[in-house]
């Protein structure tokens, strides 16, 4: 083809409604190129440029490139210690959760839609920690250990709030699940939740025997405490977590932890991991089980050694076509396995980028 050079300061095309059309080919069609070519590239239709050493792409104002394909995911964030007081803490909030895979997501909402994967491109993961029990040795010393977000590419699960306990007095934490309220609140002021993420934790008794609200789960409210004679005070159960199966088995995730109570029975934790709560001056709490984002259990009594529980650390799965490569970063500790024609890539611990090929 006939080359024309022409030479002008200026090209005015402003009464012009149409389109310029670029030279266009695939990457294997590249041309040696001349610093300052444009073309169109129709293996990814981005536009590309020569500078002299390299082909590169346009910047687009869009941060996300065009998508290849879809995946499903799972992000739960880690949940929430449980909460230490003289009388009865409340117990540790789940992480949140939110899943595109089946029908539910965390805090009663419909699944989200699938993610878009670009090739070659990094998408950061983040799987959060489990927040720490509160130490009863000091009752002074300010403690709150709420846990941490996990995170896929844009979708951001919020770490489970901490279950009410000594010095709180009058604070809970929120989070993607709430935490349980310590005795001294009975209505009002539980830890709230997050929407599309979790619930809300349970309110406390504020009278003999003593006792904390459960901390909120991924598919319930947690639970109030409850008093009456003898045996019958129990802290609040912890709100239940979620069924999902992206991991091509049923596994329940992000479970509140139990409530304690001063005299007697501390709850239950939820289903998903949650701890359970302390019982009497001497009884243990439990910490949440690691990946399910459960809540930790709350404790009651004060002194050396009394801890409430740990939240349990999250998980974030990924579940995309078995056709497509996952390179993960030496940050992540992960598996990959296969359930039909997908890929499953599990993420336990850590934080580092992922691309695909």
């Amino acid at each position: 083809m006939a080359t024309n050079k022409v030479t002008t300061n200026v090209i005015d095309m402003s009464g012009n409604t149409g389109g310029l059309v670029w030279s266009q080919g695939t990457t294997a069609q590249r041309p040696a190129g001349t610093a300052g070519d444009l073309r169109l590239n129709t293996t990814d239709s981005r536009l590309e440029f020569y500078n002299g050493t390299d082909w590169k792409r346009l910047s687009e104002s869009a941060g996300t490139p065009t998508p290849d394909f879809q995946a499903d995911f799972l992000v739960v964030a880690g949940g929430g210690g449980g909460g230490t007081v003289d009388r009865a803490g409340g117990g540790g909030g789940a992480g949140g959760l939110r899943t595109s895979y089946g029908s539910t997501s965390g805090g009663g909402s419909s699944n989200e839609s699938q993610i878009g994967i670009a090739l070659s491109f990094n998408y950061t993961v983040t799987v959060g920690a489990g927040g720490a029990g509160q130490d009863g040795t000091n009752p002074a010393t300010p403690q709150s250990f709420p846990g941490n977000d996990s995170l896929f590419s844009s979708i951001t699960s919020i770490a489970g709030g901490s279950g009410g306990g000594e010095p709180s007095r009058g604070w809970t934490g929120a989070g993607g699940s709430g935490g349980g309220a310590w005795h001294g609140l009975t209505s009002g002021s539980s830890g709230p939740g997050t929407a599309n993420q979790g619930f809300d934790g349970g309110f406390g008794v504020n009278a003999s025997p003593f006792t904390g609200g459960g901390g909120g789960g991924a598919a319930q409210v947690g639970g109030n405490g409850t008093t009456g004679t003898g045996p019958t005070d129990t802290g609040g159960v912890g709100g239940n977590g979620l069924a999902v199966s992206i991991s091509g088995s049923s596994v329940i995730y992000a479970g509140g932890g139990g409530g304690a109570s001063q005299a007697h029975l501390g709850g239950a934790g939820g289903s998903g991991g949650g701890g359970n709560g302390g019982g009497g001056s001497s009884g243990s709490a439990t910490s949440a089980t690691a990946n399910t984002g459960g809540g930790g259990g709350g404790r009651a009594g004060q002194g050396s050694g009394v801890f409430s529980g740990a939240g349990g650390s999250g998980i974030v799965i990924v579940r995309y076509p078995n056709t497509y490569t996952i390179t993960v970063g030496a940050g992540l500790t992960s598996t990959t396995t296969t359930d039909g024609s997908d890929k499953i890539t599990t993420f336990t611990a850590g934080s580092d980028t992922v691309s695909f090929s």
